[in-house]
């Protein structure tokens, strides 16, 4: 498939490389046959409902406390559009667009599995807008996570009413505007649309499926750049004998001691036990054991992430081949708001043992190199305070860490009495990312730095990362601005080049 092909949505299909071409890529989507038939069974059935004037909640009835408030036939449409209006209370900076895209996106994918009522019309608008990059801005904050993230649905549903601003082509623009400018026409909402639109997870399942394209390229780049530090302290491979790996069995640790022995293949830079010392300091010589405990966290979390991507997340769920409406919970983020505070928490520990070998690095102490890194210490400090600012990171991500899932305000008037605070989770998660990549950017100016007077071959993967940080850092030859190299090295990890340099050369795994 070409990057810009368009992906087609059939409700169950959703993977991470297909969101990232549509999120990051602008490929284009479209809904699938079997998807708009279902979906138009599905609206009917709803009408069918009407028209038998059964009472079914958030079809003829108020929602959350008033659920028990039967609404006319004459009063549904308005209904719907009440509740998007209504449930726009949202605060706080707007989510980044990609954020946002990933929440359209996946709104459409739940939506065209055909359990929520919603004409097949209303579904397509929702990937017009999408196709033609035309993004609601969203506050951050204000959601509980159960009803799932209604305040953030409700306000990237304004623009399909006409209301609203969103961003488009980088302008920001009023939603009425710019339907105008498409030729389109704002919906009127039939029976159960507003709700099937923003009773579900999106925004939190959108920040994960960011978090975990993130992790997965962090988990890399940290064995590569590890190695590097391994290599800048003659460090003792020997502690990834695979043997003593499968003598404990857990796959993250098996797969991150194969990772560092194939980046290390043909060093002559690293050491026997015995020769320097007898072993290593935890930060080296645990870094199968860390990075892999981190590894299967993240696989886990991928597992979680994944299946809420292809979900029915809304209330109540239509089934229309077996004349059944179900009310429940799957709009519940609890799944998500554990994944998000697990996987922060082993997120947070990558970049904690990674300050911990920056600190050996600059230590002349621990690392037998100049002091700082510097070649005229003293009279300049080197790259002192690159650790101050790993510290920092790390104290702050300790912080974050306390798990957003283990709180509950009850809402709607003690109805919805415990919620999941899966978006807060998720949020935290991604700065605890955002941090972590910074943490590791600034190892790796630090080991690429030490390895400057280190003699002797490097290892295959390893010379390969010191050769792509120097096309975009020179070395350190007198004190600088240290706030542009990290900048710089932050890039190559969160673009992905260095895993990708590096793994054009040395097969690695998470």
């Amino acid at each position: 498939m070409t990057k810009n092909a368009t992906v087609v949505l059939t409700g169950s299909q959703l993977g991470f490389d297909d969101f990232d071409r549509v999120v990051h890529g602008r490929a284009k989507v479209a809904l699938s046959d079997e998807a708009l038939l279902r979906m138009e069974e599905s609206s009917r059935y709803v009408q069918h409902l009407i028209l038998e004037n059964r009472t079914v909640y958030g079809v003829n009835t108020g929602f959350g406390k008033l659920c028990d408030t039967v609404i006319p036939p004459e009063e549904t449409r308005r209904l719907q559009r009440n509740l998007i209006i209504s449930h726009a209370c949202g605060t706080g900076e707007p989510l980044p667009e990609e954020v946002v895209r990933g929440m359209m996106l996946l709104r459409i994918n739940a939506l065209a599995k055909g359990f929520s009522g919603v004409r097949p019309s209303t579904v397509r608008m929702m990937a017009e807008l999408l196709n033609e990059e035309v993004h609601p801005i969203v506050p951050s904050q204000g959601s509980l996570g159960a009803s799932g993230d209604l305040a953030p649905l409700a306000h990237m549903c304004l623009p399909l009413l006409g209301l609203g601003e969103v961003m488009h082509k980088g302008v920001k623009k009023p939603a009425a505007r710019v339907l105008r400018e498409l030729g389109l026409v704002p919906l009127e909402l039939e029976a159960k649309e507003g709700l099937a639109l923003i009773n579900g997870t999106q925004m939190m399942c959108s920040l994960m499926a960011h978090a975990v394209i993130r992790a997965r390229q962090l988990l890399l780049a940290a064995d590569i750049i590890s190695a590097m530090t391994m290599e800048a302290l003659e460090g003792i491979p020997h502690a990834c004998h695979p043997r003593l790996h499968l003598a404990r069995g857990h796959r993250g640790q098996i797969v991150t001691a194969s990772n560092l022995l194939k980046l290390l293949k043909g060093s002559l830079r690293v050491t026997e036990p015995g020769e320097k010392r007898v072993q290593d300091a935890y930060s080296l010589r645990c870094i199968p054991q860390v990075h892999g405990a981190s590894k299967d966290a993240f696989r886990h979390v991928r597992e979680i992430v994944l299946a809420e991507m292809n979900a029915a997340t809304d209330n109540p769920l239509i089934f229309a081949d077996e004349d059944e409406v179900i009310s429940g919970g799957n709009f519940h983020g609890q799944p998500l708001a554990l994944a998000s505070d697990y996987l922060a928490m082993a997120m947070s520990e990558i970049a904690n043992i990674s300050e911990r070998r920056t600190e050996r690095l600059v230590n002349p102490t621990l690392s037998g190199l100049p002091p700082f890194l510097s070649k005229n210490s003293g009279l300049e400090s080197g790259y002192m305070i690159m650790q101050y600012t790993a510290a920092s990171l790390v104290s702050e991500n300790k912080s974050l860490c306390h798990p957003a899932s283990v709180d509950s305000i009850p809402s709607s008037a003690n109805q919805e009495d415990h919620v999941s605070m899966g978006s807060i989770s998720a949020r935290k998660c991604m700065r605890i990312i955002r941090n972590s990549e910074r943490v590791l950017a600034i190892e790796y100016l630090c080991a690429g730095q030490a390895l400057e007077f280190r003699t002797g071959q490097s290892g295959i993967g390893t010379e390969c990362a010191w050769r792509l940080l120097r096309r975009v850092v020179p070395p350190l030859e007198h004190d600088r601005e240290g706030h542009a190299d990290i900048q710089a090295a932050t890039e190559l990890l969160t673009s992905g080049e260095l895993v990708k340099a590096v793994t054009g050369r040395v097969e690695l795994e998470v």
